[in-house]
């Protein structure tokens, strides 16, 4: 995993776990509304598994995920990028909104790595 500063390593960790905060509240409104919430469910789980795995690799906490759990988590979290870098390459630049998007593509990219590196172990 490439290296990494303190102060990336928090403001990825917050990003994260900015992110499921959001995917809570998604999964939240779309229960009460009855809507169908299983890619939410399903990305809520993947960026909980990227944040696990950023812990696991710079702070040593356990994890308790199989491999098969990161797999998938690894192909959701991959997945949820495109989307993310379309709607960053169309913000204002200097914008607040541009900078939270940087941070989370940043994030989302080494929880990305962080899983590869135990997936190869």
């Amino acid at each position: 995993m490439e290296n990494v500063t303190s102060v990336e390593k928090l403001e990825s960790i917050k990003s994260l776990q900015s992110t499921i905060s959001k995917l809570e509240n998604a999964l939240s409104q779309m229960t009460e509304k009855g809507a169908n919430t299983t890619l939410v469910k399903k990305r809520l789980k993947a960026v909980c598994i990227g944040l696990a795995m950023l812990e696991n690799v710079w702070n040593q906490s356990p994890h308790y995920y199989t491999q098969e759990d990161l797999a998938v988590a690894r192909n959701v979290l991959v997945g949820l990028l495109p989307s993310i870098e379309s709607v960053y390459m169309k913000s204002k630049v200097g914008s607040p909104q541009r900078t939270l998007l940087e941070r989370r593509i940043k994030a989302l990219e080494l929880a990305v790595q962080a899983i590869d590196a135990l997936l190869t172990n």
